[in-house]
């Protein structure tokens, strides 16, 4: 995968149920869609520099838990990323 497929066209079905998924974990996490799209692409971007992954299939998803001292439940962000390869550290 090159950083150009990172920007190549998705089906109208695709942005749709990309939009749907962010619209759903910017409404938990109590921020705008617009935050939730920055702070994916910035995960993108950083791990890219790591690693080879599959944006296609890159699940953001922000749930509540229970918070460390048990006095109530605290946003959690979850990240499933896949990984193709690791990159060269040349």
């Amino acid at each position: 995968m090159s950083l150009l497929d990172l920007f190549k066209k998705k089906g109208s079905s695709d942005v749709a149920k990309d939009r749907l998924k962010l619209l759903l974990v910017s409404d938990r996490a109590n921020c705008s869609p617009e935050v939730m799209e920055m702070i994916k692409n910035d995960i993108i971007k950083v791990i890219s520099k790591y690693m080879v992954i599959d944006a296609e299939g890159l699940d953001i998803q922000i749930t509540s838990t229970e918070s460390e001292n048990k006095n109530g439940s605290v946003p959690a962000l979850f990240a499933n990323i896949p990984i193709k390869d690791m990159r060269n550290s040349d």
